[in-house]
């Protein structure tokens, strides 16, 4: 369990290095035995020690005298709906922020938007954080997709490994920059359900790097 606390810590000092998310905001979680292994609350990132992280069972039950994210609850559920999920990122990323409080999803404008696993990246309906609420809008927006936006919150991303889904997590943030821009010119060309699923196809066997 020590490794993977140690790459809890490591990814989430990312957040704050690669300008992911700012300060205390986000979290990081890595799927454990019959559990997961996630960042505390409040906490800057640049303190963490392994005694920090906290285990969660897939029931939720944690040792009270620590206080695990605020966020927890959604990244329980998607352990538990999403058998593919080892590992899950979510930030507060700026451009995939800012387009969430539009409450606008990513159209294929680029071929890349097929890396989350659909023809789109979702944005998931607004409820409080921290709540069962926002647990299941996320879930509705991850159908078939393995990255969304989250309104007026920021996103999330899950993969095989903490560093897929931090890769999937920036290429995230960067197609909404990308489309945040496009946007300014006007309305963007997008690419047809033929072309998605063309690439969708392909980027099965896509390896990033």
């Amino acid at each position: 369990m020590n490794s993977s606390k140690k790459e809890v810590i490591k990814f989430a000092k990312m957040l704050n290095d690669t300008k992911l998310s700012a300060l205390r905001s986000g979290n990081i979680s890595i799927r454990s035995k019959n559990g997961f292994l996630i960042t505390p609350s409040g906490q800057k990132y640049s303190s963490l020690k392994e005694k920090d992280i906290i285990f969660i069972n897939l029931n939720g039950e944690y040792n009270k005298k620590q206080r695990p994210s605020s966020e927890w609850r959604f990244h329980q559920d998607i352990y538990i709906s999403k058998k593919n999920a080892k590992a899950i990122v979510h930030s507060h990323s700026t451009n995939a922020t800012a387009l969430s409080t539009h409450n606008k999803k990513i159209p294929p404008f680029h071929y890349m938007v097929a890396l989350a696993g659909g023809t789109d990246i979702k944005c998931a309906k607004y409820a409080t954080y921290g709540t069962r609420e926002l647990s299941k809008n996320i879930l509705k927006a991850l159908k078939n997709r393995s990255a969304c936006l989250i309104a007026n919150h920021g996103q999330i991303a899950f993969g095989r490994s903490l560093e897929d889904a931090f890769e999937l997590a920036e290429e995230v943030d960067n197609l909404a920059k990308q489309y945040i821009k496009a946007l300014v010119l006007g309305r963007p060309k997008l690419l047809s359900l033929n072309e998605m699923k063309k690439v969708l196809s392909k980027s099965k066997t896509y390896k990033r790097g």
